[in-house]
């Protein structure tokens, strides 16, 4: 983390693992791996990749809810390995990087979550992170006995809760409770260790925790989220912090806003890296990685009604709400694009160029999304190289944070958003595996390196280490010190 001025600072990466990629259609590439999924060797491979090239953390994400329907949207969530098995198998066969799991609260007691999340740092030795989620799928309820997932309000209350308790937990145990005294027998300080001895709204919970403190002696908290409770969550608690910005304005406004609230927490502004998500689409020029753009983008499937989507037309009129799902079946098609940009497209072939006077009449998203066409896709409309129809739809169904281009392409637009104060470096994913993540770490990370933008090698050993962050005192050890105690 970088000091108040920024001075000597770095980038910070982090890799977030899709079993398949990003893109709705990159597992369909002949070069694409998209059935290793559940290959522990392959996981070591990729973690071990990303270790070489000095990434911060390696990061597994979770759903605890899946359905046919994301098959067209992100086959990776489908079906998934459960984090904290996998990220403990890939502890045992690398050193330095940082391992990331996610856990919903809602789902977890803090006990267990304390004793999982302490476990992996030991194992690791001190390379832990817990990813916190609250989950917005409805669905996961009925996996665990529930009948109902609850309200946002009533998951960030719980999560607020949660957290204390778990911190609690992994300082139950002061760093010098154990003493090993072989001469008197003594193995450990009875009054160094502690009970939590909660009593909250949700959990009622007396402590210690059953281990030892975690040897980073607090876990590196992350978080993702747009509401303002969960700004509020992770300006509070978090280290890291997934932003999902789409511009390097809207970035700049995010991050201000997260290092203003954690001011208002009585924390450093610079104590929260912000990393956004990033889908690099690399090539070694611009023009050949616009068109493995394009290559992706042939492979998605559209609606077969490619005019309505197989719904009724008035649904996609003008101030018809839209449909809160994916970008799935029966948003791929022409009545879902018009109803984002404003105009009627419905009788537009796919193939026919987007002309200015079209154009000109978009709503503000409408024209947001053109610009971002002609990023990613380098074509213009009006121009030599026309933006065409599909070309548009193509970018409504390909959301996210994805910028295509050469090595010092990718390398000009994430040096942008750092030293704008956009962002404090990047979660990195590839579109597809694992020509993509290969491809990263051969072109750009050398690039980053060379402009004095991102580390040569490790210069710590834990993950808060990576990210400049200080190992906390014991809480108890600290009032046990402003009591005149030992």
């Amino acid at each position: 983390m970088s000091d108040e001025s920024g001075a000597d600072r770095q980038l910070h990466l982090g890799y977030m693992y899709w079993s398949n990629g990003t893109h709705p259609a990159g597992w369909r590439l002949p070069e694409a791996v998209h059935d290793r999924g559940f290959d522990g060797g392959y996981l070591i491979e990729l973690a071990q990749l990303a270790e070489s090239a000095t990434f911060d953390f390696f990061f597994f994400g979770d759903r605890l809810a899946t359905g046919p329907e994301y098959q067209f949207t992100n086959t990776s969530v489908l079906a998934r390995i459960e984090p904290f098995t996998a990220a403990s198998y890939i502890a045992t066969a690398t050193s330095r990087i940082g391992i990331v799991v996610t856990a919903n609260p809602t789902y977890y007691e803090p006990f267990n979550l304390a004793r999982l999340t302490a476990s992996l740092d030991h194992i690791s030795a001190g390379r832990a992170s817990w990813n916190i989620v609250t989950g917005a799928d409805h669905r996961a309820a009925a996996n665990y006995t529930r009948t109902e997932h609850g309200d946002a309000s009533a998951r960030y209350d719980r999560a607020d809760e949660f957290v204390g308790v778990v911190r609690d937990l992994w300082d139950s145990w002061e760093d010098d409770a154990f003493v090993r005294n072989v001469e008197t027998g003594e193995f450990v300080v009875a009054d160094r260790i502690h009970p939590v001895n909660h009593r909250g709204r949700s959990f009622r919970i007396r402590g210690p925790l059953n281990m030892a403190r975690p040897p980073q002696g607090q876990l590196v908290v992350l978080h993702a989220g747009t509401s303002d409770r969960s700004r509020d969550l992770g300006a509070r608690e978090a280290d890291v912090l997934f932003a999902a910005a789409a511009t390097i304005e809207q970035g700049r406004a995010y991050a201000e806003e997260i290092r203003r609230r954690a001011a208002g927490f009585g924390r450093a502004r610079s104590s929260i890296a912000i990393l956004p998500g990033l889908t690099p689409i690399v090539a070694e020029t611009r023009q050949a990685a616009r068109a493995l753009y394009d290559r992706l983008n042939e492979l998605l499937v559209l609606d077969d009604d490619i005019r309505y989507g197989g719904r009724d037309p008035e649904q996609w009129g003008a101030g018809s709400a839209a449909p809160r799902e994916a970008q799935g079946p029966g948003l791929r098609n022409l009545g879902a694009l018009s109803q984002r940009v404003g105009v009627d497209l419905t009788a537009r072939d796919l193939t026919e160029p987007l002309d200015d006077a079209t154009a000109a009449r978009f709503t503000p998203a409408g024209r947001a999304l053109v610009h971002t066409t002609a990023a990613r896709t380098g074509r213009a409309v009006g121009g030599a190289d026309p933006l065409t129809v599909r070309d548009l739809l193509n970018t409504h169904i390909v959301g996210g944070h994805v910028v295509v281009g050469g090595p010092a392409d990718i390398a000009d637009y994430m040096q942008a958003w750092f030293e704008s104060g956009a962002s404090d470096g990047f979660n990195i994913q590839s579109a597809y595996l694992t020509e993509q993540f290969e491809t990263f770490v051969g072109l750009v990370v050398p690039e980053l390196r060379r402009r004095g933008l991102f580390r040569t090698e490790y210069t710590g050993r834990t993950l808060r280490e990576h990210l400049g962050l200080n190992r906390p005192d014991n809480r108890w050890a600290r009032e046990n010190t402003r009591a005149g105690g030992q």
